[in-house]
């Protein structure tokens, strides 16, 4: 019987067919894949790259971003000629030239609870690089009602995580996380930063499990979640069990219902937070005008040590609600962080305590280098 692969895929993937658990057989099963990679960022891009290598037929590629010179440390797929192109043009050009027999379908768009089935509808199995909670317990519900396996992996500052959820056959996300944290609660990869390089392993481990998955080889983070810390280059695994009560999985999949979780990375709390921002420029003219008010940072003490605005104070966002008594309660103050979120929940909260002349600075310190003080580092 004559083979799936032409000479130049026999010769392409050589090193593949040398590999009892893989073949001819194995390689051919690639190349009848289908996968969707959500996200084209930091995760995304090691794990397009390495399943277009691999020989994987066909790629579902969902993103909506453009490139920005911040993403270049991290997100490997794109060069700096690319800034200001949309990710999902960049990056099919790159995946092209890296494999040739690749085919790509494109979804330029935002994944909501309206379209997700029809776009995951079409592929066997789902690898989320999103950065966001609300995309992914979307991606995980669509999954379960699709009963398709979907490959989980998180990053922040140094440490990463990776696992398969298949409500099928196993515990799903929500299993793990039944709801998303407090908004405020968890800052985001532009607000507390990320190795460049812990993407790359992570995004590399959603591969390996992509991969396994398709050539049915090995055994998969099926039921367990393997977590890694860069600073002390250390791994760590725990079991997970499937939830009998979870509000997804539980269910028969034609029950589960989508629905779009609010994105708890952006900070909302209260009615209506921009009610209390205030201006760059406004703050540079109460400077100017000698107006007496405390400046008060609530990012991180190495964030701190970077780039701050002269004459503040700093007191971490998590050590707000135990310190914030260290603030005279009569005085105006206006707090920042590095572009606006945490720094908003901050005034909400203080608000709270009884402190109703605290402002929120708009654009955060990122917007006072900007438009006010080039001196101030960007980051």
């Amino acid at each position: 019987m004559d083979s799936l692969l032409d000479a130049d895929e026999l010769r392409r993937y050589s090193r593949h067919l040398l590999l009892p658990e893989i073949g001819v057989a194995g390689q051919e099963r690639l190349k009848a894949a289908r996968i969707a990679v959500v996200g084209l960022g930091g995760l995304g891009s090691p794990l397009g790259l390495y399943l277009a290598a691999a020989g994987v037929g066909t790629l579902g590629l969902i993103e909506f971003d453009v490139v920005d010179e911040t993403n270049l440390q991290r997100q490997v797929l794109y060069a700096t000629a690319d800034v200001g192109r949309p990710k999902l043009t960049a990056a099919a050009e790159r995946l092209r030239g890296v494999n040739p027999h690749l085919q790509l379908e494109l979804h330029g768009l935002r994944l909501d609870a309206g379209n997700a089935l029809d776009v995951l509808g079409r592929y066997d199995v789902v690898c989320d690089g999103s950065d966001n909670f609300s995309t992914r317990y979307l991606v995980n519900d669509a999954c379960v009602r699709l009963g398709i396996p979907s490959v989980y992996g998180s990053i922040l500052r140094f440490e990463g995580q990776v696992s398969v959820f298949h409500g099928a056959r196993g515990p799903c996300y929500r299993c793990l996380f039944p709801s998303p944290p407090p908004a405020g609660s968890v800052p985001s990869c532009g607000e507390a930063g990320v190795l460049g390089v812990l993407p790359g392993i992570i995004g590399a481990l959603q591969a390996n499990e992509a991969l396994k998955l398709v050539l049915r080889v090995g055994e998969s983070l099926l039921g367990r979640l393997l977590t890694f810390d860069a600073l002390r280059t250390k791994f760590r695994e725990l079991a997970l069990r499937r939830n009998p009560s979870c509000e997804v999985c539980a269910l028969a999949p034609e029950d589960v219902v989508l629905r779009d979780e609010p994105d708890t990375c952006q900070v909302t709390a209260g009615p209506d937070p921009e009610m209390f921002d205030v201006e760059v420029a406004a703050v540079a003219q109460w400077r100017r005008e000698g107006r007496g008010f405390l400046l008060l940072d609530v990012r991180m003490p190495e964030e701190n040590r970077r780039a701050r605005i002269e004459d503040s104070i700093l007191i971490p966002l998590h050590q707000l609600p135990e310190r914030f008594a260290e603030l005279d309660a009569e005085q105006d103050v206006v707090v920042y962080c590095h572009y606006g979120p945490r720094s908003s929940y901050a005034t909400q909260f203080l608000r709270q305590q009884g402190m109703p002349r605290v402002w929120n600075l708009a654009g955060g310190i990122d917007a006072w280098s900007a438009e006010i003080d080039a001196r101030v580092p960007r980051y």
